[in-house]
């Protein structure tokens, strides 16, 4: 089993204060001949559609030596698990969660943004001593502004 990142009780704390129920921790898919382990599996109820909202959220703490490096880490995993779901025919988006100040500091620069759009990277932006989620970013709303 892979080691959990570091802020991952402060995402699944701030998931299930948003309405969201944990349906796997984690969540497993079989590809290429391995098994991926993405942290959480997730789903809610949409009243207004009668139906479920899935989605998969991997975490990431941007805690080591080098920005570039975990950008790299991140992005890459965050390829790889959005066409693993595609190719599985999962119901669920994946979305990546960082802290509020990595979005602040990486994020929300111009380059941060072309990234997003270019990857097609949803982002839960929380902070950790709330252990809160402050606000939900996709790329679809980042191409259309």
């Amino acid at each position: 089993m892979a080691a959990k990142d570091l802020y991952h009780e402060h995402v699944k704390t701030a998931l299930a204060k948003d309405g969201w129920k944990i349906t796997d921790d984690p969540l497993t898919i079989d590809w290429m001949e391995t098994t991926l382990q993405i942290d959480f599996g997730a789903e809610r109820l949409i009243a207004a559609e009668k139906g479920t909202e899935k989605i998969a959220v991997e975490v990431k703490s941007f805690a080591g030596s080098s920005k570039i490096e975990d950008l790299r880490d991140a992005v890459g995993q965050s390829v790889i698990y959005r066409l693993s779901l595609k190719r599985k025919k999962s119901e669920r988006t994946l979305f990546i969660a960082v802290r509020d100040d990595v979005y602040r500091r990486i994020f929300e620069t111009s380059d941060g943004g072309f990234l997003l759009v270019e990857e097609q990277i949803r982002l839960i932006v929380f902070n950790a001593r709330r252990r809160e989620i402050v606000k939900w970013i996709s790329w679809t709303d980042i191409a259309t502004s």
